[in-house]
């Protein structure tokens, strides 16, 4: 089999399916809200920094960001268009989102509650269509297609380039197997096949859900993307903690960079 042979969504969809990964949902993000607020949208966070250094916002008035959460990319680029529009299927983000674009003072913020697989028909295409760290979804060609038709002039997303995001020997320590996600290279060759050419850079990101100063942050991190934990991985996960802090080692949970995969838009047949 050559490469032009392989179907890279259908690839995508089976790689999702043996990780098992859980949906998750809208409530799940609501109770997650207010420390993404704090921890994944800070001015000199340097997740946002690289993400707004690679964008290209000439001759562009508005702005589309999907899965918006607390409002991250969206509020972090207002006062630099006439409109933007946030939307995330999490109430709870929402109303995150809202409070700060209040509190500065923002009169150009659109917030809709919508999810990937909603109907978009009365989204207004924007000048760009971003999707900043909510990619990991069920059918990743129709998120892509969604945002290029979305978007007039440019698309900005990123995608993960590591393929687990907690690190494995985390994993490993508490005994459970090392399951492997879809990272960038699918949404590359997804357009590829799509008609699209996209580019491709980096962002190294501190990982905003990644620090952990005391145990109970540390399990929460790893709860966070492993799911619960019973007794005994908590009490392997202790040791792990105990042993890295001992040692005096680093103690993160993943590797947190990313793959911006951006383009321009390109009408589709």
């Amino acid at each position: 089999m050559i490469i032009e042979e392989l179907d890279f969504a259908a690839m995508y969809r089976e790689h999702l399916q043996r990780a098992e990964r859980s949906h998750k949902s809208a409530e799940h993000w609501d109770k997650r809200a207010e420390k993404m607020a704090e921890n994944c949208a800070r001015p000199k966070d340097s997740y946002l920094e690289g993400f707004f250094k690679l964008m290209d916002l000439s001759d562009c008035d508005t702005l589309l960001d999907m899965g918006c959460g607390p409002g991250s990319v969206c509020l972090g680029l207002a006062d630099k268009m006439q409109a933007v529009y946030g939307l995330d299927y999490s109430s709870g983000m929402l109303e995150v989102a809202k409070r700060r674009a209040d509190a500065e003072g923002l009169s150009n913020v659109t917030l809709i509650k919508r999810a990937w697989e909603d109907d978009w028909s009365d989204i207004p295409v924007c000048d760009i269509a971003v999707a900043s760290r909510s990619t990991l979804v069920g059918c990743l060609k129709s998120a892509l297609e969604k945002l290029n038709r979305q978007a007039r002039k440019r698309v900005y997303t990123t995608h993960t380039v590591s393929s687990t995001f907690i690190d494995p020997a985390i994993i490993q320590a508490i005994g459970r197997k090392v399951v492997t996600l879809p990272n960038y290279l699918y949404a590359v060759n997804i357009l590829q096949q799509m008609g699209i050419k996209p580019k491709v850079d980096f962002i190294e990101s501190s990982g905003c859900m990644n620090q952990a100063e005391s145990y109970a942050q540390f399990e929460d991190n790893v709860a966070w993307s492993l799911g619960p934990l019973d007794e005994p991985e908590k009490l392997r996960l202790q040791e792990y903690y105990q042993r890295h802090k001992q040692q005096d080692k680093p103690l993160r949970t993943g590797d947190r960079s990313w793959a911006m995969v951006y383009w321009d838009a390109t009408p589709l047949s």
